[in-house]
């Protein structure tokens, strides 16, 4: 952290840089932002919102199981129990019963009764309110340090198994005929989504962490005219809407996951006025 720290300082000599905090946030930031919108892509094209809002709101249950078992850290907790539903979906979905967004619809929905319920036993709710906006300001070297190692294992598996997930998630039976295990590439996306929202909702919060996974890779659909495109217009969307955000923030003295949000919204605006023109 020191060399990050000199180098900020050398570089970047802006007055609201001077706190530790706001070094380690804009680190943060350069972190999980391409992360977002990398996955995000994939996420919008799937037309798995949804999904990806499930999953930020089966959060509450997960801090609710680490209250039951007094686990300190309750990201272990939301992680456990964000991979335990998306299987469930996963495998409730594969018996063809229901539409898959009622039976995303009917999971997400219990999942935050039942963090409710437990979490606001005797009145406790609010110890866990900060879950709901989030606090990156807040984030640690700790927490840095294994954000860095979940960045670059999401960098090396989109690189190893990206041309077979798309192939998986557009044409499943072209790709089943070329051997592909279209299945345990479903299972593996949704897993590492659960994995990416459970490490980032501590820092984003509950409420928005699906809106920054979604909005920048709608943005660059707007615009863009290939998949390369797709997916370099997402990452630059989403790591501008995040610097621009953090520095906003500060200055305006609002919740930056929030913040961040309208960035993004706008990008979205603009992009599709652009689409528009173009049509």
């Amino acid at each position: 952290m020191h060399l990050w720290y000199s180098l900020v300082d050398s570089l970047l000599p802006f007055g609201w840089l001077q706190h530790g905090f706001m070094k380690n946030a804009l680190l943060g930031v350069l972190l999980v932002t391409p992360i977002f919108g990398l996955l995000g892509t994939m996420i919008v094209n799937n037309k798995m919102a949804f999904f990806s809002d499930s999953l930020g709101h089966s959060a509450l249950t997960g801090i609710a199981i680490g209250v039951i078992l007094g686990i300190k850290n309750p990201v272990w907790s939301i992680l456990f129990f964000a991979v335990l539903i998306t299987i469930a979906i996963l495998v409730v979905k594969e018996a063809n019963t229901a539409s898959t967004d009622t039976i995303i619809g009917v999971f997400s929905s219990t999942a935050v009764a039942l963090g409710l319920v437990i979490l606001s036993r005797n009145g406790g709710f609010n110890k866990y309110s900060g879950y709901l906006i989030g606090d990156l300001l807040s984030i640690s070297p700790t927490d840095l340090l294994t954000l860095g190692i979940v960045f670059i294992m999401v960098i090396l598996l989109w690189v190893i198994i990206f041309n077979k997930l798309l192939l998986s998630s557009m044409n499943p039976s072209l790709a089943r005929s070329r051997g592909i295990r279209v299945r345990g590439y479903e299972y593996l996306f949704t897993i590492m989504m659960a994995v990416i929202v459970t490490i980032s909702i501590q820092w984003v919060g509950i409420l928005i962490i699906s809106s920054l996974l979604i909005i920048p890779a709608a943005a660059s659909r707007n615009i863009a005219k290939n998949m390369r495109q797709y997916h370099v217009y997402s990452v630059i969307i989403a790591l501008i809407s995040g610097l621009s955000g953090l520095i906003l923030s500060y200055f305006w003295g609002t919740a930056t996951g929030a913040t961040i949000v309208l960035v993004t919204s706008t990008f979205f605006a603009i992009t599709f006025i652009m689409k528009l023109r173009l049509l």
